[in-house]
């Protein structure tokens, strides 16, 4: 019995010594995607103007560095605070602590070489070296033509300067180790020809990360088997919320609509007074999706989404969209 005990014993000093090891490797070692790039860019008005349609309509990057004014449906930006950071994803929605946005202003990253931010852009790393948790898709932004990232780059460099210093996040244990396993390098691609209607469809809601909203998120994995089928939920004050099938499901997604259907969901958000419609958020229901900023796209890029999502396998998925609070 006393040698069981003497083995045993062992066993456990190993399993100890290799997870002491395994957490002190990524500790140090991780994130390991390489050397920001010795990138200059050579801004243009058309690069500028590029990257703002981009940053502001297709990628976003505004939606979540900017602060979104829940007064109103569906939380439009305060255009007075776009790019200065301070948005808060917490247990409520799923993330395993509280991440908070940072500024990505020129009082924010203005010190940062246009290398250091494409790699954060594309890859997850800061400046200093330390990882982003991937609230930022920049997983789907690894995955674009890098041009498209260099005119975001350039429009950042344009932006206000907004002095503010956003908090600190944190993770909860074991993520606060974890995070440092999650970026990883770029696969950049090419932009298809906007006659390749479905591929570059295709291209748009990758930067678009639709995936990222209208999948099922558990246990911190994307069920894959139902991506874009709908089903993530999102805790607000009044109920909760869960996106809706994309998929051309005829009973369960967009499997009857038109395109021209598909493109007026979009277009009345192009009218300031439907986009700032007051709402009660303790009260009523809202929506996660930044529906004002995504209005911006072209009816063309849009109606190329529309073509790559009804080219996408149906998916029987039915949600029920808002659940009151009392009804839980």
């Amino acid at each position: 019995m006393r040698k069981v005990f003497k083995v045993t014993g062992i066993v456990i000093g190993i399993i100890l010594v290799l997870i002491v090891g395994a957490v002190a490797y990524i500790s140090a070692f991780l994130p390991n995607v390489g050397d920001a790039p010795d990138l200059k860019i050579v801004s243009t008005p058309e690069k500028v103007e590029r990257g703002r349609y981009l940053a502001n309509h297709v990628m976003v990057c505004v939606d979540c560095h900017s602060t979104r004014d829940w007064n109103y449906f569906a939380g439009p930006m305060k255009r007075d605070s776009i790019g200065k950071g301070g948005e808060r994803f917490d247990h409520t929605m799923g993330f395993p602590g509280v991440i908070y946005s940072p500024n990505i202003t020129p009082a924010g990253i203005g010190d940062w070489t246009d290398g250091e931010i494409f790699r954060a852009i594309t890859t997850g790393v800061r400046k200093n070296g330390k990882p982003i948790f991937p609230v930022m898709p920049y997983h789907n932004y690894g995955m674009a033509d890098p041009e498209d990232i260099e005119a975001i780059i350039c429009y950042l460099r344009e932006l206000d300067p907004i002095d503010y210093k956003t908090p600190e996040s944190t993770y909860d244990f074991p993520v606060n180790f974890l995070v440092n396993t999650m970026p990883q390098k770029a696969s950049f691609t090419k932009r298809p020809d906007t006659s390749d209607v479905v591929e570059y469809g295709r291209y748009l809601v990758n930067a678009a990360s639709c995936g990222d909203c209208h999948t099922p998120f558990e246990n911190g994995k994307y069920k894959m088997e139902l991506q874009f089928a709908g089903g993530r939920s999102f805790d607000f004050p009044a109920g909760v919320v869960t996106s809706v099938n994309l998929t051309p499901d005829d009973e369960t997604g967009i499997g009857l609509w038109t395109k021209e259907v598909f493109l007026d969901k979009f277009r009345v958000y192009r009218d300031s007074a439907f986009a700032h419609r007051p709402v009660n958020i303790m009260k009523e229901y809202t929506s996660l999706m930044p529906w004002e900023v995504y209005a911006g796209m072209t009816d063309s890029d849009l109606g190329a989404i529309y073509e790559y999502l009804k080219s996408l396998k149906p998916i029987k998925n039915e949600v029920v969209r808002f659940v009151e609070r009392s009804q839980k």
